[in-house]
């Protein structure tokens, strides 16, 4: 064999070595329920609705500060 060759092959069984630990590792995941996985997004999104508000919020008190003293 050539030296491409042997390093082809070596370089697929790393690959086959790797997607077979990846599957492994996935069965070992307890994926959520239907119910978890709504009630988790409801969470997610009421948090980004409310960091949105505040950084809205904060960045509107800075704009007068600002305003106040370079205007």
């Amino acid at each position: 064999m050539t030296t491409m060759a042997v390093v082809l092959q070596s370089y697929l069984e790393r690959i086959k070595k790797f997607v077979k630990e990846v599957r492994s590792e996935l069965k070992k995941v307890t994926w959520p329920t239907k119910k978890e996985l709504g009630a988790h997004s409801v969470v997610v999104f009421v948090t980004v609705v409310f960091v949105a508000i505040l950084i809205w919020m904060l960045d509107g008190g800075f704009n007068v500060v600002m305003r106040f003293f370079f205007y």
